[in-house]
């Protein structure tokens, strides 16, 4: 059974550790995160019936240079009855230990080690499987599309905030990259690429707030530049997006959630506040088509790369956009 802990969130949060194995830096560890909906009380069971959600659990995997700390996320699904459950991946957030390279991997199915742990943990004293909702964050939701891809059957619904499924550059530079990389992979897939993020990104979600959780944030595990990009991680993110383009298959319904518009940031602008700086959306729009038979495709005017860190109008639209899709997906279902 797992050993729970007080989360550095605190109230209302816990986690535990997952035990990986080890590589040429040491062990390795993720960690799981849990929210648990309020238990009420009889009567409002007995005259307001079931909530939405109740009898759903939630997996979240943040993206690249992050880890979980969305207390308000959390709380959108616990609210309606959902058990919320986030992990952090190996090298990242609470997981990353001292001498290790922050988020590096060489294969993105890697992973599965960690979300099969995860899962077994969050099944653990139920005698039936409870319906899974996968929710992604740019890497993490490249990271589930391809974990579901692998594993039909096995999630009830993906969800992806702004999913990486495809590179900036679009097929044309991912095709030509890919033989560079390669060829640098097999001599040094440590070597580091030029840093091209300024720190617009995260001055974008502060200059839109005020959002409380980002005080929250430790900017050893979430940095305002980004983690060094090495060619070995940037080649398993190609080949990732390569799997998405030949076609993943998923039968599972899916929701992603997206800015409008892109916004190329070489110097800063307050257009960076209501747009995309990361990920060309329009892109990962046409790939999303790619994950499965249904895919919603909800465009928000405004968002930034996070959707759930825009501006709080904009928040309140993304928010409310997921909960029509829910509303839904659980009458479907």
């Amino acid at each position: 059974m797992a050993q729970w802990r007080e989360d550095v969130l605190g109230a209302g949060f816990e986690c535990t550790d997952l035990e990986l194995g080890s590589d040429d830096e040491g062990p390795l560890v993720a960690t799981l995160v849990r929210a648990m909906p309020d238990r009420r009380p009889w009567y409002e069971r007995m005259f307001h019936g079931k909530r939405r959600l109740d009898g759903v659990d939630v997996l979240y995997v943040h993206g690249w240079s992050d880890y979980f700390f969305q207390r308000d996320l959390a709380a959108f699904w616990t609210s309606r009855g959902a058990r919320f459950f986030a992990l952090d991946l190996r090298k990242y957030g609470r997981s990353l230990r001292e001498g290790q390279t922050p988020g590096y991997i060489e294969d993105l199915d890697d992973y599965h080690v960690e979300i099969e742990a995860s899962l077994a943990v969050v099944g653990e004293g139920e005698s039936e499987p409870r319906p899974l909702v996968l929710f992604g964050h740019s890497t993490g939701g490249l990271v589930l599309s391809l974990w579901a891809a692998e594993h039909p059957g096995r999630a009830a619904a993906l969800v992806l905030n702004s999913p990486w499924l495809e590179f900036q550059l679009a097929s044309t530079g991912r095709q030509v990259l890919m033989p560079l990389l390669n060829l640098g992979a097999r001599t040094n897939p440590h070597e580091v690429a030029p840093q091209l993020d300024y720190g617009f990104y995260t001055r974008a979600q502060r200059e839109v707030g005020p959002l409380d959780e980002l005080d929250l944030i430790n900017p050893a595990w979430r940095p305002e530049r980004t983690h060094a990009v090495r060619g070995g991680w940037l080649r398993a993110i190609l080949e990732g997006h390569a799997r998405v383009s030949r076609g993943l298959g998923i039968a599972e319904p899916v929701e992603v959630l997206l800015s409008a518009r892109t916004a190329m940031p070489l110097k800063w602008s307050d257009e960076l506040t209501r747009a995309d700086s990361v990920l060309d959306v329009d892109e990962v729009a046409k790939a999303a088509l790619k994950l499965g038979s249904t895919v919603t495709v909800d465009r928000i005017d405004g968002a930034l790369h996070d959707v759930f860190l825009s501006s709080e109008p904009v928040r309140a639209e993304a928010y409310a956009r997921l909960d029509r899709w829910l509303r839904g997906w659980r009458a479907a279902g």
